[in-house]
């Protein structure tokens, strides 16, 4: 690989973390003053709110940390953090007494519903601010493309 074309993937890399770094930190900002909630938390009740009770329906820890891109202990802490405020609740697998199910509790379900727009909010606005800056404006416009739906 010749240095130029890293140097152009090292500076494709810093605008992608910057604009994560941004995106994270105006959604941050917003679930912190409008429901108490990190960008973390507020991932983690989204993704354990989509599990069922069919088969697969419930996550690994693992699995859940992956999602929310923690490690496992991390992860860990995090949802006894969410326990300890009564919205999310861990019971035993009914066919695997060794296994650990958490759910999000109908309190933790009636945040996220709440927090679900703010997070909606917060992250069009902060692509709208970083699409202004010119090493920013092509990943926007990336995610726009993801985000848009397929028969538009």
């Amino acid at each position: 690989m010749s240095e130029q074309v890293g140097r152009g993937l090292a500076q494709g890399w810093c605008a992608l973390s910057a604009l994560h770094g941004r995106i994270e930190t105006h959604i941050e900002r917003a679930l912190q003053a409008g429901h108490e909630l990190s960008v973390r938390e507020f991932s983690l009740l989204n993704v354990l709110s989509g599990q069922h009770d069919g088969e697969g329906g419930h996550l690994r820890m693992s699995q859940v940390a992956e999602s929310v891109l923690l490690s496992q202990s991390a992860t860990t802490r995090l949802v006894s953090r969410l326990e300890d405020r009564g919205l999310l609740a861990r019971y035993l697998c009914p066919t695997d007494r060794r296994g650990i199910y958490t759910e999000v509790t109908a309190r933790g379900r009636e945040l996220l519903e709440r927090a679900r727009p703010t997070n909606d909010a917060a992250l069009r606005e902060a692509l709208a601010d970083a699409e202004g800056r010119p090493e920013l404006a092509p990943l926007v416009a990336a995610v726009r493309t993801l985000w848009a739906p397929a028969d538009a």
